[in-house]
């Protein structure tokens, strides 16, 4: 397809390339019109005046004709006439009438032998004896003439040179264009020559084929004309058939009706609604009920009955159009419906959850103050221990997090963790872990409401959610018509992205100053292997321990930041390799020697107006490690069990951390079942708490 594209594109540009041309070629037009006209004028004008002084020269020196006529028009007078010369070169006519009102003229001319002197005095007499008033008139006009010439020439010279410059411009032009369109023509010509072509072309489509059978529409069943199966006719023939009659039968309904066939209007509605009850929720020609064949037979004669009555052309073409923009249509408004519909399950809080966090907040404040607390508080700070931060408002995320990483540790007395969670589920968690202690390891778990450091005066995130604009921004927005800005638009109200627990990453050098590194981890992933080799890992003098995501051209800077910002085009790079969070490995003595949440403040203050990006603790992370983060092995986190449906599965088996990143979360029922069991493992639905909250297996 995109070879076909490239030529049009290129017509487009010499179609405007020649709309000047044509401007030029007008213009001089124009000019070589006004010439001819102009010139044509000046010419008629001259031989006009150079004819009418002729004609009265003649007049005036040789009368004798006009004279010899009247003296011929009387035809009974007597005439007698006399021509004397005289010794100076002239000559006398003397004319005498007889026999009626004569009279005698007496004309004198010169000899045509005469020399004339070039005097002033003479010609002046000479002028006056012959016209002398139109000879001057007639040396004026060929004045005039020669000077209108002289425009036109002097016109003519700087059209010419106007047309010259205007051609180089034009040649440069179209050298300038096929120098362009060179490589393309190279291009199509090779494919014309190579035989190859239609064969790439060919696997192109197969290979969009084969991309389809992937995708299993609920909408419009099985059936699908774009399947590569429908290319086999002996696939669930019946099916596919009365799917077809029915197709056809709506059409000629829509027809019948324009028409007014009342009769067969109904006929055919009859038809349909049959045949949709037979057809039924029949995947396979095994599953449709015995009246089938029946019922096609039906069909086939009212069908026929139609198309002899309704047919026509352009009717069918207009309603088959107008039937695939409907489906399209409802497609669209089921994406916009399923868009809502999993943002709002995302936002959500299953039942479940919220009795389990409402039954252990209730026991844990009637236990007395004395039983509120956790063995081992002495290893908190003990930087010889493998410490490990969770931030999470989900007592059952929480619980699968440290068993798994409890149960799959060599030695689990050498892990501590440090689980922070807001005010309203500081209570459950703490009595989670009070009745299911992590084995030998340490665990302590603290309210961020007693972070009294961490306020707007300090933290720039704090002081942005209590922003009006950002409420506005948040909650006030209007809804865009558009699916993929509906989209975005929900996916900004999440409620993580306004939970300082989420921006509580950037801040664990000020939380936990005893400790020289930390093992960060997100609430929704499961650890398979023991984590200590992590603390083995050299960073190389940097900071942040993650697996990049970058693939070719996707998870790369460009993606995450706007690059049309100053401040993001002059620091960062497009194509760096972006990483992902969720299980990170985090030098604090480097965190701290560098200031890095000190860059993070700044960043964050950059971007009160959302020009820098958009939402999210990733893109604030990439622009803070910027450089200062060293590259794992991929086999330690693998990431997208939360929305991508074909990882390898030996991938997951050999990974140490697998990460239920996306909307598709492993305690919500919209998760994928396949995914699922490597985080069910973990939880023990025989517990007296989850039974009570009605959590199945």
């Amino acid at each position: 397809m995109a070879l076909n594209e490239e030529p049009a594109s290129g017509a487009a540009k010499l179609g405007d390339e020649g709309d000047g041309d044509d401007g030029i070629g007008g213009y001089v037009l124009i000019v070589f019109a006004v010439f001819f006209f102009v010139s044509a004028f000046a010419l008629l004008l001259f031989f006009l005046l150079r004819g009418a002084t002729t004609a009265e020269g003649a007049i005036s020196s040789n009368p004798s004709k006009g004279a010899n006529d009247d003296l011929a028009a009387s035809g009974n007078d007597t005439t007698t006439t006399n021509i004397i010369s005289s010794g100076n070169g002239s000559f006398t006519l003397s004319l005498s009438l007889v026999g009626g009102d004569a009279s005698v003229d007496t004309i004198s001319m010169p000899s045509p032998t005469t020399v004339v002197p070039k005097s002033g005095a003479f010609l002046a007499e000479e002028d006056n004896s012959l016209g002398g008033n139109t000879r001057t008139a007639y040396v004026y006009v060929e004045l005039l003439v020669l000077v209108v010439l002289f425009l036109l020439l002097t016109l003519l010279s700087f059209t010419c040179s106007h047309v010259q410059s205007t051609i180089l411009l034009a040649l440069l032009k179209e050298a300038r264009r096929m120098a362009r369109e060179e490589p393309q023509e190279n291009q199509l010509l090779e494919k014309e020559l190579d035989p190859q072509g239609e064969d790439t072309v060919v696997k192109f489509e197969n290979t969009n084929m084969q991309v389809s059978e992937l995708v299993d529409s609920s909408i419009l069943g099985k059936y699908s004309t774009w399947k590569k199966q429908n290319d086999n006719k002996n696939q669930d023939p019946i099916i596919r058939l009365m799917r077809d009659q029915i197709i056809m039968a709506r059409i000629y309904l829509s027809i019948s009706k324009k028409k007014k066939k009342v009769d067969l209007s109904e006929e055919l509605q009859n038809c349909i609604k049959r045949s949709r009850r037979v057809l039924g929720e029949a995947n396979i020609d095994a599953e449709l009920h015995n009246s089938a064949p029946q019922k096609i037979k039906a069909m086939a004669g009212v069908l026929s009955k139609a198309r002899d009555q309704l047919f026509d052309c352009k009717l069918v073409i207009k309603k088959l159009r107008a039937m695939l923009l409907t489906e399209e249509e409802k497609v669209r408004r089921l994406k916009m419906k399923n868009t809502f519909l999993t943002q709002l399950g995302v936002k959500g809080i299953p039942g479940g959850i919220r009795c389990l966090s409402l039954r252990l907040t209730v026991d844990y404040y009637l236990l007395p103050p004395e039983k509120r607390n956790f063995p081992r508080s002495e290893n908190l700070q003990n930087p010889k221990f493998h410490h490990y931060a969770l931030f999470t408002d989900n007592v059952v995320a929480a619980a699968v997090v440290v068993n798994s990483t409890v149960m799959n540790a060599k030695d689990s007395s050498k892990h501590v963790f440090h689980l922070v969670t807001d005010n309203l589920n500081f209570g459950a968690l703490k009595m989670w872990f009070l009745l299911n202690p992590p084995k030998e390891a340490t665990i302590h778990v603290e309210n961020l409401d007693e972070l009294k450091w961490l306020n707007s005066s300090y933290c720039p995130v704090l002081r942005q959610l209590n922003s009006e604009a950002m409420r506005e921004y948040y909650f006030k927005e209007e809804q865009s018509t558009t699916s993929s800005s509906s989209a975005s638009s929900l996916k900004y109200r999440n409620p993580k992205y306004l939970s300082m627990l989420n921006h509580l990453r950037f801040y664990l050098p000020q939380i936990y100053p005893e400790l020289d590194k930390i093992l960060f981890l997100d609430d929704d992933v499961v650890v398979q292997k023991d984590l200590s080799g992590l603390w083995l890992v050299d960073l190389e003098g940097k900071v942040n321990g993650a697996v990049e995501t970058c693939v070719e051209n996707f998870h790369r800077f460009d993606k995450y930041l706007n690059f049309s910002n100053h401040y993001i085009a002059r620091d960062f790079d497009p194509n760096a390799c972006g990483w992902a969070y969720g299980m990170n490995i985090f030098d604090l003595k480097e965190w701290k020697k560098r200031n890095l949440t000190g860059v993070y403040h700044t960043w964050q203050n950059l971007n009160e107006d959302r020009l820098l990006w958009k939402l999210g603790t990733l893109p604030p992370g990439l622009m803070t490690f910027y450089g200062l983060t060293y590259s794992l092995d991929k086999s330690w986190h693998v990431l997208g069990l939360g929305y991508n449906p074909s990882i390898n599965p030996l991938e997951i088996e050999n990974a140490a951390v697998i990460h239920y990143n996306g909307n598709m979360k492993p305690w919500m029922e919209m998760a994928m079942t396949k995914y699922r069991p490597y985080w069910r493992k973990y939880i023990d639905f025989n517990h007296p708490y989850l039974r009570q909250c009605h959590f199945i297996k």
